[in-house]
């Protein structure tokens, strides 16, 4: 029987903030100078892109990115 102990070791800050960066980006729905558009985001919290059109444009932008975005509200 396979033991779980390693994972309730709990991890470090730079250790989270690392999980998932090089497969997962947030969109978030955001406003620059009056303009709607959607922000992008690393797993760490960096902005990583800005798109001025809408959701399915800045979704499909982090896929040919090979990254799944994530919707955050």
């Amino acid at each position: 029987m396979e033991t779980i102990e390693h994972f309730n070791m709990p991890m470090s800050t730079q250790d989270f903030a690392m999980l998932g960066i090089q497969q997962i980006a947030y969109v978030k729905a955001a406003n620059r100078n009056g303009e709607p558009g959607f922000a992008v985001f690393a797993a760490d919290g960096t902005e990583i892109a800005y798109i001025q059109k809408d959701r399915e444009i800045a979704f499909a932008a982090v896929r040919q990115h090979d990254m799944e975005p994530v919707s955050v509200h």
